[in-house]
């Protein structure tokens, strides 16, 4: 059974919505890092459904790229968190004021 391309493209939408709602919504750095994860996976699985439609394998090669960089993304960011922790005792984004430019 193949799945329609519209649902794939549905359900990618859907997966995305809710990792920004979870990037916009949360104070917690952490769960601002797993909503930026989240809207990585629905763009992979948006260029998957694509390569599966045209039946171009372009689309899965560059998957392997996207969670290239999700994985260089998550240890930079945790690396990140686990600094600004050390150094305030706080995961919440509003106590970082000092990030600014």
């Amino acid at each position: 059974m193949i799945v329609p391309y519209n649902h794939l493209l549905i359900l990618a939408s859907l997966v995305f919505i809710m990792g920004a709602a979870c990037t916009v919504a949360r104070r917690n750095l952490i769960m601002i890092l797993v909503g930026v994860e989240i809207m990585l996976n629905a763009a992979a699985l948006a260029f998957i459904a694509g390569s599966l439609q045209w039946r171009h394998l372009g689309g899965q090669a560059f998957v392997i790229f996207v969670f290239t960089v999700a994985a260089a993304e998550v240890a930079v960011g945790l690396a990140l968190i686990v600094h600004l922790y050390r150094r305030t005792g706080s995961v919440l984004a509003d106590d970082y004021s000092e990030m600014k430019g």
